[in-house]
């Protein structure tokens, strides 16, 4: 019986078309989105242009829509929109790309409009967009848009970027506009910014904007040539559109010389490497430092590029670093390598810090060993980490966990903080259950001197004790 009521297409077959056109009908009442997905079903029957007749009208609604899409509506809005888009690129374009081209732009000047009358937040709604620039993309060249007509269309739609929803598109348009159409919209971008800025209109004509560097026009006009020389590998037109100052940024400088170490540049990418001021800085940003060593191993520089791994790591107890250096030895030196790295961490300055690079790496056991030797530096306000911490060390290092969850509990009281009372409460439950697995507590309290300390010190912190079961 139980697998004839399975829901399942076999079981519900035997039901038969007319029972179960009447409960599609009942099941839809009601349901303003399983009425929308019937009726395109229906339009299917009836090829394509129906169903893009269907998804038009769908997409005319959304864009006339005014009431506020609060986080309530944001799945259904979301939902909706992916019915659109797929039934758009899976059934209009099989058919008739050139009308699905013109449905999938229609769907993407959607967004402002959207994004106008939503707080979401989540940014679920935008990677339809983005998804879109793509779908948008494969359509185009199917399709084989004109590329100075689609060159047009990217150049205002990237003009009206106001939320970020085509943050993707000039990348993926890449192959559809081919070397006329970047050429083009190249064109119309460098037109673009030498067009006086008109900021309003007087009484005597046009106001303009006398100071235009650092306005919303130039970064768009910066980042569409930026992303338009990568997809014409013009790495010199790239780095242009950098001003000098800017090139000494440590990220933008390993985002450079990235570009010319794939151009096979790598003795001009350590030159801009090098231009950036690291006097005194042990924190330079792990990008930059990856950059250096590429780069150093491009030049045959492959001993230094080691050196400079380990004396990274060292500074930052970045895993990656130490991975790339041990890979790079000798079969049984990277195990004496990578214990003279745990000695290093277990000495580490900011013992939070190694923590991290235990519980990344992973080694739990190095985990626990730096928790009981280092217990009174832990910060318990530091819940997220110490909340990792405590579920990567409960099943086989039941002290350590133990030690990192009672962090989090005399933060929470030594502090008064009654938000996180519920909390301290649940990480107490655990240290009791953890308790009868710890043979020896050594130097740190047993769970019931712990628990009567606790109520020495915090007694009358009656919302906390009235939640400890």
């Amino acid at each position: 019986m139980a697998a004839k009521t399975t829901l399942n297409a076999k079981n519900l077959e035997s039901l038969g078309a007319q029972r179960l056109a009447e409960l599609l009908v009942e099941i839809s009442m009601g349901s303003a989105a399983h009425k929308r997905r019937l009726r395109m079903e229906l339009a299917g029957n009836h090829g394509s242009a129906e169903v893009a007749r269907e998804v038009r009208k769908r997409l005319a609604s959304i864009a006339r829509a005014r009431t506020l899409i609060n986080w309530r509506k944001v799945k259904a809005l979301k939902s909706d929109l992916e019915t659109q888009r797929k039934t758009i690129t899976e059934t209009v374009a099989a058919d008739d790309p050139q009308e699905a081209f013109e449905l999938i732009w229609q769907f993407l000047t959607l967004a402002n409009s959207i994004f106008e009358r939503s707080n979401e937040s989540s940014g679920s709604v935008i990677q339809s967009f983005h998804q879109a620039c793509e779908d948008a993309a494969a359509i185009a060249a199917s399709a084989k848009i004109d590329s100075n007509v689609l060159a047009e269309k990217v150049f205002k739609a990237v003009q009206d970027d106001g939320y970020g929803q085509y943050d993707n598109l000039i990348a993926a348009m890449a192959p559809a506009l081919g070397k006329d159409g970047l050429d083009c919209l190249k064109t119309l971008f460098v037109q673009w910014s030498k067009e006086p800025n008109i900021i309003g209109w007087g009484s005597a004509g046009p106001l303009y904007e006398d100071e235009i560097d650092g306005t919303q026009r130039d970064l768009t006009v910066r980042i569409a040539l930026q992303e338009i020389a990568d997809a014409q590998g013009d790495v010199d037109a790239y780095i242009g559109q950098h001003p000098e100052d800017a090139r000494k940024a440590p990220m933008i400088a390993a985002d450079i010389a990235n570009r010319l170490l794939s151009a096979g540049r790598a003795k001009e990418a350590l030159e801009v490497l090098s231009e950036v001021d690291t006097t005194g800085r042990a924190d330079m940003p792990f990008e930059w430092q990856r950059a250096r060593v590429e780069t150093l191993e491009a030049l045959g520089r492959a001993e230094e590029a080691q050196t400079y791994r380990w004396t990274c790591f060292e500074q930052s107890l970045h895993g990656e670093h130490l991975k790339a250096f041990l890979k790079r030895l000798p079969d049984f030196d990277d195990l004496e390598a990578e214990e003279k790295a745990f000695v290093h961490a277990r000495a580490f300055p900011d013992v939070h810090q190694a923590l991290a690079f235990f519980l990344n790496w992973p080694a739990p056991a190095e985990s626990a060993k730096l928790v009981v030797s280092r217990k009174a530096e832990l910060d318990g306000n530091l819940y997220e980490l110490m909340t990792l911490a405590a579920e990567a060390l409960a099943a086989k290092h039941p002290l350590a966990a133990t030690i990192v969850l009672r962090s989090m509990i005399d933060f929470a009281l030594d502090s008064g903080r009654s938000g996180r009372y519920k909390h301290a409460a649940r990480h107490l439950a655990d240290c009791a259950s953890f308790a009868p697995h710890i043979d020896d507590f050594g130097n740190t309290r047993s769970h019931d001197v712990y628990v009567a300390e606790l109520k020495r010190r915090h007694g009358k912190k009656h919302g906390f004790w009235s939640l400890v079961t």
